[in-house]
């Protein structure tokens, strides 16, 4: 999916991120760590929403997990450890 093409709003980012065990969030230095389930969404989608509404990029899913935003230390932990 290209973002710049296809916005995604809150109800279409859950309906995909609700698929993961695990959504590991990143803004700036600041990262954020949680378990995919209802009484966690609205957690869950304001680290992964940007300003403009739509779901911030970058976003991977890796294996049962997808990272959102970019921190390069997180990236190191999650994909060469």
């Amino acid at each position: 999916m290209d973002a710049r093409k296809e916005k995604m709003d809150e109800q279409a980012a859950w309906a995909l991120l609700r698929g993961a065990q695990r959504v590991f969030a990143a803004k700036g230095k600041s990262r954020k760590e949680f378990d995919v389930n209802d009484d966690n969404r609205v957690l869950i989608l304001k680290a992964a929403m940007g300003p403009s509404g739509n779901l911030r990029a970058p976003t991977f899913k890796v294996g049962d997990a997808y990272l959102i935003g970019f921190n390069e230390e997180m990236y190191e932990a999650l994909l060469n450890g």
